[in-house]
């Protein structure tokens, strides 16, 4: 092993965790660009890096061409072959994903299901599927861990699912269940607080430090929210179930279920079925609504977009964020008219909360909640490195 700088006290581990997530979050960085960015010195930079390059966490490449005077600095990448286990368990499939520490996606897997699994069930397809990967595409990988988004209410403490109501699912401890049948540490978040993460370090929501993220999937609708540069997860990790709130309807036409909550009135589940669908993929989804000339399908949108507008100009009207971000479905029914959307949440929103605010379509697609699974995956390897260095 490279000889390491002083003692490993806490000072080395927060250096060796500086460089490693730089690469990480930025992207393959020269020594040079390491050194401007941390403060740190040439040789202290050097060192760190061939300590993270030993353990495999990190590779040092060859220097791009330059025109500058002088030996040119080499470049630090994330190792490739370091991967995160993705997994989000939902109502008409179970999604697997391989997500490396390049923030690469090398291996993606759909298990469409036609029953409600259970926690158990899907502890035993991730295991089936990484032992088959473990053969196959992931054959030289480094798997560190596995991370679950799940469409319901996890407590942050321990993982525990609390309640995933469209699963069926109360007090499932899936991750004693993954961890059992993987033999991989395993960790535990709600899915569009997973997605809201995602945007916030590589996606939409890149260096800005206050917005809301609205999920919508199989299971219906969650969020994510970030204020001061900060995630908020509420007391238990409960936060940003904007799905359950009540939806404002100012025409009694445009409701569909009596007393029902947003996510009963904007739906993946009514998109599907006014083009047709049993099921689908995000993808094939908005696919579908973009190819149909119906009349139905246009005024499903119509009806869905200005139900979403209200909940959104609340969100705006409580949050004052200077971003909203729309994943899933979400970000179909926006991008359908994303003109109408936009000025139907500022005519409901309080001008001066509403000033600047921007509507974006989140920007990872139907990677967001594959990211932000191996993010809660990657989080112990990238807060303490040094943990690898004598695996």
């Amino acid at each position: 092993m490279a000889e390491r700088i002083g003692t490993f006290d806490g000072v080395h581990r927060r250096n060796l965790a500086k460089v490693l997530g730089l690469v990480h979050l930025e992207g393959p960085r020269s020594r040079a660009a390491l050194t401007a960015a941390t403060g740190l010195n040439r040789s202290t930079i050097a060192a760190l890096a061939a300590e993270l390059a030993e353990a495999g966490l990190v590779e040092e490449r060859a220097p791009d061409p330059t025109n500058r005077v002088g030996r040119p600095s080499p470049v630090v990448a994330a190792h490739p072959g370091v991967t995160a286990i993705a997994v989000n368990p939902e109502v008409d499939a179970v999604t697997i994903s391989a997500v490396g520490l390049d923030g690469r996606i090398p291996v993606r897997e759909r298990n469409e299901v036609d029953h409600l699994v259970s926690p158990e069930e899907v502890a035993a397809i991730v295991a089936s599927t990484v032992a088959r990967w473990r053969d196959g595409p992931l054959r030289s990988a480094r798997i560190v861990g596995v991370g679950l988004a799940v469409p319901g209410l996890v407590r942050a403490a321990d993982g525990l699912v609390r309640m995933a109501p469209h699963l069926e699912w109360n007090d499932a401890p899936l991750r004693e269940l993954v961890e059992a049948a993987t033999g991989l540490p395993t960790a535990v978040g709600n899915d569009a607080s997973l997605g809201a993460r995602a945007e916030h370090l590589f996606g939409a929501g890149r260096g800005i430090d206050d917005l809301v993220y609205l999920n919508g999937g199989a299971s219906g609708i969650g969020g994510g929210l970030v204020v001061g540069g900060v995630a908020v997860v509420g007391a238990g990790g409960y936060a940003g179930e904007f799905g359950q709130n009540r939806p404002g309807i100012a025409a009694d036409e445009d409701r569909r279920a009596e007393g029902g909550v947003l996510e009963d009135e904007v739906a993946r589940s009514r998109l599907l079925a006014v083009v047709g669908l049993a099921a689908a993929d995000e993808p094939t989804l908005r696919a579908a609504l973009e190819a149909s000339d119906s009349p139905e399908v246009a005024a499903e949108l119509a009806r869905q977009r200005r139900i979403l507008a209200t909940a959104l100009a609340n969100a705006v009207n409580v949050l004052n964020p200077s971003r909203v971000i729309l994943g899933g479905f979400l970000a179909t029914i926006a991008e359908s008219d994303a003109d109408a959307l936009t000025a139907a949440v500022l005519a409901q929103a309080m001008p001066a909360a509403a000033e600047g605010v921007e509507l974006r379509a989140a920007a990872l697609g139907e990677d967001r909640l594959a990211i932000g699974a191996a993010e809660l995956a990657f989080g112990p390897l990238l807060a303490d490195p040094e943990s690898a260095l004598d695996a």
